[in-house]
């Protein structure tokens, strides 16, 4: 009696077998080569149908441009932010959608021109020998291929196909608005000259040819007009950033499947941002010549006037005499003096009325003068203008490009809160110069007073001299300052130089990167089948190897019995060299060293083959083990006592008319239900017709009796009896063996069912017992990589096993099971 531990094998059962997965994933090769095939061949195909994808650079230097004529006292040079945040407001303008609006805009990007390849089809701007002219205000068809056939040098053929549509989209890009249109359908082809107007319901174009263009006859093109802002979006994946070793360094990278497109995108949207700084740096200088201009044309009238009049009153008198000390020279001069500081103060104060004006009665502040142009030199208001100027114009330039009015809130509330320190500025310097005025007036007035004591024509003189010189000082004060303001314009530069402009110098390959999509065909090519496998490990609960059957149970393994080499079940007798015999050979030296243990020498022998369930190769275990024991000159007997599944006879082509169960009822005495076979030593007794009750024949006093007298006929007696797994016949005629032979199948006997095996024998029910490992095979896939494979198809006792995909499937449907 073995010790209730030899039987604790739970343990053991819920470990997984690493081992044993891996000699199975070697068995299942396969597999993996199959997997490996289909993803390689799908990556393969993916990569050639993807675009090249190239990329291309640029490298911009940002200075801070001085004007080498730029003065406290002129301040027409536009503020970026100072040099500390100039770098970093470039890269985000060149980020930013509104300035990409106005590049993708410029260049027409929206507008495709491709070429029909074998796999898709290429962009092919720059190769095309055409460009398209379009109408902003009119719709093009939207995101449709238009094919564009030369026939010759002068004329083209035109064609849509519109399949079974009765309705497309007009893309209209001065607003970027869609709308829909009725079409007939089917596909339209029409032939139409070079430089001749397309005036279609759908589409509204002029095809023209490039200079540089030859030889384009009989070639295809296609142009397709796509979504403006989709456009835009892609190109802002443009990257920009600073060096980081000089920071005044900033690199631009973008990516696509066109170098023309993208080295002509690079370079164009530094031009457009320079000359936006430039003319933000420009826009005081422009300014203030336009307020100066307008200023002087008024002037020059007024000046003509006072020349005029002095003129008129000197004529017929002495200059030297009204000029002189004694005319009142040195106190006109003075007057004069007084006159243009009087004057200049009422500028500055009519400047800061204007501006006050205009901060709280417009929205538009991007045509302001500088405040120089009045004499006004305060830090504060100079600095609060030209930010308050440079804020605005950015605001308009935003309201052309872009519908969304929520842009533009951050731009109203840092123009608010300058409006706001603008006008508490404002208030202050007027409060000063009213100061200063009533100052100017007093001395004014003191003088005028001492040329009242002067003669009338003296008198009289002064007054005119006076406004002419005021006048005059005026003119050349303005004259001065745009002066001041062109010299300033011409001397601006933009901050933003190329350093190494985008250029296609061959090579910039970037994609598609066909290794990483081969490195994922070769993981998602052994996943798969691993996972597969590892399923199927998982949900095996066969017996597949012997350390299946060691893991489970401690009771021996008397042999290991491989796959049938003959059409019937007497593979011993016909073949009694083969290794196969062999096997059973090794089994039949083995229950006689079992039998000298027990010390049993003389005697019939009785051995009794069992299984779980029906299909396990019992009968032909039976059959061969019974044909060594006779093939050794022994007397030996198979008596068939699997009563309700009757086999034996078949293989030794005799009748299942009358036998144990004739024996047991009292029909036949037991030489009349013993039958010979063409075996020498080996008899057979079949079981005879089925009973209704199997079960209490082989327990009445008949069977002991049968027992008894074929030991003294045979040496071995062979009992081949039905599976304990599903009934209890084999239990009742255990009492008679000397050795109980419980026979697994590889890959068809259930690991559960030998926990019934154990438990029966720990009970006291099956002694003597042993296991044959039936089945094995080096090439099954349900084994280790030395492995052990199916049972062999067509025994007698078997049903036939489906081979291929539909094996497959029933193993799948039966681990689910």
């Amino acid at each position: 009696m073995l010790d209730t531990k030899d039987f604790n094998f739970f343990e053991k059962h819920n470990s997984f077998d690493f081992k044993g997965f891996l000699f199975r994933i070697v068995a299942y090769w396969k597999w993996f080569v199959l997997s490996l095939i289909i993803t390689f061949v799908y990556a393969y195909n993916v990569n050639i149908r993807k675009e090249t994808l190239y990329g291309m650079e640029s490298l911009i230097v940002i200075e801070d441009q001085n004007n080498p004529f730029f003065t406290s006292n002129t301040s027409l040079v536009f503020n970026w932010g100072g040099t500390s945040d100039k770098v970093q407001t470039i890269i985000t303008s060149l980020k930013s959608r509104s300035h990409n609006e106005i590049v993708v805009d410029k260049l027409q990007y929206y507008i495709k021109y491709l070429k029909k390849g074998e796999y898709f089809y290429k962009d092919a701007y720059g190769e095309v020998p055409f460009y398209v002219e379009i109408d902003k205000n009119q719709g093009q068809l939207f995101s449709k291929l238009i094919k564009i056939k030369f026939l010759s040098a002068t004329q083209y053929q035109l064609s849509v196909d519109f399949g079974e549509d009765t309705s497309a989209s007009l893309i209209q890009y001065s607003d970027v608005s869609i709308h829909p249109v009725n079409v007939s359908g089917g596909e339209f082809n029409k032939v139409y000259k070079i430089n001749e107007f397309v005036d279609l319901p759908f589409l509204k174009i002029k095809l023209l040819i490039k200079p540089e263009a030859f030889d384009f006859s009989n070639q295809e093109y296609y142009i397709r007009f796509d979504d403006f802002n989709q456009t835009v979006s892609a190109y802002r994946a443009l990257e920009v950033n600073a060096d980081a070793k000089a920071t005044s360094v900033v690199r631009l990278q973008l990516e696509g499947p066109n170098k023309y497109r993208l080295v002509e995108y690079l370079n164009t949207t530094v031009e457009v941002l320079r000359k936006i700084q430039l003319d933000s740096k420009n826009l005081f200088a422009n300014n203030t010549i336009n307020f100066i201009d307008s200023t002087l044309k008024e002037m020059e009238g007024q000046i003509k006037d006072a020349e005029n009049e002095l003129k008129e009153f000197r004529r017929g008198k002495n200059i030297f005499e009204l000029e002189g000390e004694a005319g009142g020279g040195l106190l006109s001069a003075k007057l004069s003096s007084f006159d243009a500081e009087k004057d200049a103060i009422n500028r500055k104060i009519a400047y800061y009325n204007l501006l006050k004006n205009y901060l709280e009665k417009t929205t538009d502040y991007s045509k302001l003068p500088a405040p120089t142009v009045a004499g006004i030199d305060d830090p504060n208001i100079i600095g609060n203008v030209s930010k308050l100027i440079s804020l605005s114009a950015e605001r308009a330039k935003l309201a052309y490009s872009v519908k969304n009015k929520k842009m533009f809130s951050e731009f109203d509330v840092e123009m608010e809160s300058i409006k706001k320190v603008l006008l508490e500025n404002i208030a202050s310097s007027k409060s000063a110069l009213s100061l200063n005025l009533f100052l100017i007036n007093k001395n004014i007035a003191k003088a005028e007073s001492e040329a009242s004591l002067l003669p009338e024509n003296k008198q009289e003189h002064i007054k005119i001299t006076r406004k002419y010189n005021l006048k005059d000082k005026i003119y050349s004060t303005f004259l001065e300052k745009r002066s001041e303001a062109e010299i300033v314009k011409a001397a601006n530069i933009s901050d933003i130089k190329f350093l190494d402009p985008a250029k296609d110098i061959g090579g910039g390959l970037r994609g598609p990167k066909t290794s990483i999509n081969y490195i994922l065909a070769a993981f998602i090519g052994f996943l798969v089948p691993l996972l597969i496998v590892f399923v199927i490990v998982l949900l095996d609960n066969n017996i597949n190897t012997l350390e299946d059957i060691q893991k489970m149970t401690n009771i021996p393994i008397i042999g290991v019995i491989g796959k049938k080499n003959t059409k019937n079940n007497l593979s011993v007798f016909e073949k009694p060299k083969a290794p196969l015999a062999e096997s059973f050979r090794a089994i039949r030296s083995s229950l006689q060293f079992l039998y000298k243990k027990q010390k049993q020498k003389d005697g019939a022998k009785i051995v009794m083959l069992t299984s779980s369930v029906s299909g396990e190769g019992k009968t032909y275990c039976s059959i061969n083990l019974a044909t060594v024991f006779a093939l050794s000159d022994k007397k030996t007997v198979i008596v068939g006592l699997d009563l309700r599944k009757p086999r034996i006879f078949g293989d030794f082509n005799i009748n299942n008319i009358t036998g144990v169960v004739n024996y047991l009822i009292g029909q036949k005495t037991i030489d009349e239900v013993i039958q010979n076979t063409h075996i020498p030593y080996l008899d057979v007794i079949p079981s005879g017709p089925i009973p209704p009750n199997p079960s209490e024949l082989l327990m009445g006093e008949s069977m002991y009796e049968m027992i008894e007298e074929l030991k003294t006929k045979y040496d071995y007696i062979v009992l081949d009896t039905p599976p304990v797994g599903l009934v209890s016949d084999a239990l009742e005629l255990a009492q008679f063996c000397d050795a109980t032979i419980y026979v697994t199948r590889q890959g068809y006997t259930k690991k559960g069912m030998l926990s019934v095996v154990n438990e029966k024998h720990k009970r006291g029910e099956l002694h003597n017992i042993s296991i044959i490992f039936n089945g094995f095979t080096k090439k099954a896939h349900n084994g280790y990589g030395y492995g052990y494979g199916a049972y062999g198809e067509g025994y007698h006792d078997e049903p036939i096993e489906p081979k291929g995909i539909k094996k497959i499937i029933k193993d799948i449907k039966n681990k689910f099971k």
